[in-house]
């Protein structure tokens, strides 16, 4: 009985057969430049599963000439790691080390501390992997000693060849006369959602299945519960999701919940949350991120159906709260500024070691004093305005008591 998948079977052995990632990959592709110029550094991959993460480990790893190990956090020790580490101490060892971590946030904080020292001493090149936001999950410290790469779901027309050959591969083996339509390839990418293994598993469950043709009807048998949820609705759905918030409609709001939690996108539901509670919600109501982000922590914990409900809490709180994006303008303001240039000499009081000139505000009435913080090209600039919710009129409040003049009321 032939137990091995045929996604393992037919994992690309070169960046050229990758599926999709030419942003990493491809001939001008920044990683694949990189590891062909001969260095290859501490690298954290980050995206969905089922596009390349692990293919890609092994091929740097082959290209490299170093030593591959793969181990999984959900199972993994820190012992396996010493373990490997150790492995520096002899023959087999000498020509370095290169670590494949995959799901690098199930180890706790320690141990990627812990990790950290292999990595510092240089007895093992990482590569994590992870399908989180690296940046809530990794150790700062891993992080800044790491290049962080995107994978990004593969795009239907680019997993269809793949699909291609992984039926061609089912003909040989089974010895069978099938014949399936490009059309079908492409209904398996779409309903798959840019996970080529996922697809691959679905075309192989299908293929046996069917009799003479593979037919959309031989992949309905295993069609997942997203039916054909492709990259343009996903997107499409979460673009509307946060325009019905930002327009204050909770109805609209649950109904866009529905349909994502339907698709199965938990984890694409809480980032866009996240980011709806700062960037619409913002200074109006500031505890939105701090509630948001609980309820999506409880939410990735409990997992689908039951997480959910914390979601549609968080939803429909920010559907209902009041609404600034103050804060976001005056990012994108100073963003501007700083993007042409302006503001390279920051003033010399604010300046260390001595901050000469510089007045300690805490020694003043009111704990202000009017000085200059901008820098001289810029110094009168004015980049936050105040929104007309409650919240931010208080701030502005406080602002015009202690006699700040830069935040004289603007018509």
């Amino acid at each position: 009985m032939r137990n091995t998948q045929i996604a393992d079977v037919l994992r690309p052995k070169s960046f050229d057969d990758i599926v999709g990632q030419k942003h990493l990959f491809g001939e001008r592709g920044v990683v694949r430049r990189m590891v062909e110029s001969g260095r290859i550094n501490n690298m954290i991959f980050f995206g969905p599963p089922g596009t390349g993460k692990t293919t890609a480990a092994s091929i740097i790893a082959a290209q490299s000439g170093m030593v591959f190990h793969r181990l999984n956090a959900t199972t993994a020790s820190l012992q396996d790691v010493k373990d490997i580490a150790n492995e520096t101490n002899n023959v087999f060892g000498s020509g370095g080390i290169l670590l494949y971590l995959d799901e690098i946030q199930y180890f706790n904080r320690k141990q990627q501390q812990s990790l950290l020292e292999y990595i510092e001493d240089g007895r093992i090149t990482l590569i994590a992997s992870t399908t989180e936001n690296p940046y809530f999950y990794v150790y700062n410290a891993i992080i800044s000693r790491s290049s962080l790469f995107e994978f990004k779901p593969v795009k239907a027309e680019e997993c269809v060849p793949a699909l291609r050959r992984a039926f061609n591969y089912l003909l040989e083996i089974t010895k069978e006369n099938k014949t399936v339509t490009d059309e079908t390839l492409t209904y398996i990418a779409k309903i798959t959602q840019g996970d080529v293994r996922h697809a691959i598993v679905v075309l192989e469950n299908a293929f046996y299945a069917s009799e003479k043709n593979l037919t959309k009807e031989d992949v309905d048998s295993f069609n997942p519960v997203n039916g054909s949820f492709n990259d343009d609705t996903h997107y499409d759905l979460l673009s509307c999701l946060q325009k019905s918030i930002r327009g204050s409609d909770p109805d609209a709001t649950a109904f866009y919940v529905a349909k994502l939690v339907k698709a199965g996108e938990l984890l694409s539901l809480c980032r866009r949350l996240q980011v709806i509670a700062s960037e619409d919600i913002g200074l109006a109501y500031p505890m939105a991120a701090v509630i948001t982000r609980s309820c999506c922590e409880s939410a990735i914990e409990l997992g689908l159906p039951e997480g959910r409900i914390p979601l549609i809490n968080a939803a429909l709180m920010l559907s209902t709260a009041p609404k600034s994006n103050s804060a976001y303008m005056a990012l994108a303001a100073a963003e501007a500024d700083v993007n042409a240039g302006y503001g390279v000499e920051c003033p010399k009081h604010l300046q260390s070691p001595l901050f000469k000139g510089y007045k300690y505000p805490h020694e003043y009435n009111n704990h202000y004093v009017n000085q200059q913080y901008l820098p001289n090209d810029i110094k009168n600039n004015i980049y936050y305005r105040f929104g007309e919710n409650k919240t931010e009129q208080a701030a502005k409040a406080y602002a015009d008591s202690i006699g700040s003049s830069k935040y004289k009321t603007e018509k």
